[in-house]
């Protein structure tokens, strides 16, 4: 490197080093007030602990049902779901973005290597005309660099770093949302398996009312309209059982897919959970840790602090820009004189493009990026309320399902002694078929509402983790994740 190409590498990085320091126009993101800013507490949080520092307890949180079968449906759906690999990508794209961006902000420097041949024409006076031939051949090393005088570049970096967060958080929350999926299906296909031993048992019950009321008839102790109702009763059962055998498969191919496993590809499943799900109290925090906890929160703020920062790079389009070139290298009529000293050439230029008119467009793209900046505020306070609001469904929720659960299994006992009354009362004779396939009917709706309230306990138990922003995934499992 020669004397004038260090001082044009020394004057460049002298002034690189003084627009570092530049300003940068626009407002600076803070985060706005919200409702869980200000509210001191949950209106129901009943049992549970609030401690906004302590939150050990929601780590790993679907392995606190219990329940192997599940641990294992999370993991097999966190290392093949495709919806997750897709988030996973978006990051990618988003750290691609990012790379680039701040890849706008470092000189541009290019080698040029060229050979050129040309032919011209004249008229030399009474001589006539002549032609000539040149050929050039040129190398050259060229550097661009734009001064970020006024914070464009700088923004913009911001704000696609706010995007790229986004997109990792929004990554966290497809996971949150994937293992809330896979309880709830695992859930419901028990409570199907559930309803279908119910509905089977249900079947045997009253085929065996049938067979009591056939017998009665065939000794003249009742007629014939018992027998066509305890006929139309079974057959009612047994068309139930195919109905929820039915649903039952279309779950377990949903619960496939989440897997990326082909539809019906799976084996089937233990039948049953837990009678219930551990309702210890579980800490919830105040309503502001849900600000920084949940993923869809933070992607709200994080897309409004990317909106922020676009503000500035709006603005500052409207100032000039300035931007150094220069260039040193060689030209010869030879290739060997390319190489020779005596050949050098060199050129630095400063332009400063500031624009004058533009019929408004600038101050447009401000406004529009203030406007875009106030709708996303809007989001933002939205996503909050519907976070405290979820946090509060669930809670109350909770409470109000516990207690129905008591007189749900009141009115199933209840039922079933009815049932069973009424068929020895039937054998007997003192009551008719009516009461007894009423009492069948009421017992089977009985127990098919037990069986389906405890897994919406189940399940509301999962929207309460969902709605705290538990944590999905712990530190082994986030790195296992990323090997995959």
């Amino acid at each position: 490197m020669n004397v004038l190409t260090k001082k044009l590498v020394l004057i460049l990085c002298v002034i690189i080093s003084v627009t570092m320091t530049g300003c940068m126009l626009g407002p600076d993101y803070s985060r706005p007030q919200t409702p869980a800013s200000t509210a001191d507490t949950y209106v129901r949080p009943a049992s549970h602990n609030q401690d906004v520092n302590d939150f050990p307890d929601i780590h790993r949180w679907w392995m606190r049902f219990g329940d192997p079968v599940t641990a294992d449906l999370v993991k097999q759906a966190l290392e093949n779901n495709y919806d997750l690999k897709a988030a996973a990508a978006k990051v990618l794209q988003a750290q691609a973005v990012l790379a680039e961006i701040r890849g706008r902000q470092l000189p541009e420097i290019n080698y040029n290597l060229n050979r050129s041949r040309s032919k011209t024409s004249f008229n030399f006076g009474g001589a006539g005309r002549f032609n000539n031939i040149s050929t050039t051949w040129a190398q050259d090393v060229t550097v661009s660099y734009i001064f970020d005088l006024f914070g464009k570049l700088k923004r913009a970096e911001k704000a696609s770093w706010a995007d790229m967060l986004a997109a990792q958080t929004n990554e966290w929350a497809l996971i949150n949302s994937l293992i809330a999926s896979v309880i709830n299906a695992r859930v419901q296909i028990a409570t199907l398996q559930n309803q279908l031993d119910i509905a089977h048992a249900d079947t045997e019950s009253r085929n065996k009312t049938q067979q009591i009321v056939e017998r009665r008839y065939s000794t003249g102790l009742v007629g014939p309209v018992d027998v066509r109702l305890a006929r139309e009763n079974l057959a009612a059962a047994k068309a139930a059982e195919i109905t929820i055998q039915l649903t039952l498969i279309k779950a377990r191919n949903a619960l496939d897919v989440l897997l990326a496993k082909p539809p019906g590809s799976s084996p089937i499943l233990p039948a049953t959970l837990a009678q219930l799900p551990n309702l210890d109290p579980v800490t919830i925090g105040l309503p502001a840790s849900l600000l920084d906890r949940r993923p869809d929160v933070r992607s709200a703020e994080l897309a409004l602090e990317s909106s922020s920062e676009k503000i500035g790079v709006s603005i500052a389009q409207m100032y000039p820009d300035l931007i150094l070139s220069a260039g040193v290298g060689r030209s010869a009529d030879r290739w060997r004189d390319i190489w020779k000293g005596e050949t050098e050439i060199y050129s630095a230029i400063f332009r400063l493009a500031q624009p004058i008119f533009k019929g408004g467009q600038l101050k447009a793209q401000v406004d529009a990026a203030k406007a875009r900046y106030s709708e996303l505020a809007a989001n933002y306070a939205k996503t909050i309320l519907t976070a405290m609001q979820e946090v509060e469904d669930a809670l109350i929720s909770e409470q109000l399902l516990q207690e129905r659960l008591k007189y749900v299994k009141v009115r199933f006992e209840q039922a079933r002694a009815a049932e069973n009354l009424s068929i020895q009362r039937y054998q007997r004779g003192v009551e008719g078929i009516l009461t007894v396939l009423e009492s069948e009917r009421r017992r089977r709706i009985a127990e098919n509402d037990l069986a389906i309230l405890k897994g919406r306990i189940w399940t509301n138990r999962v929207n309460l983790f969902l709605a705290l922003g538990g944590d999905w995934i712990g530190p082994e499992e986030n790195s296992e994740k990323q090997d995959i």
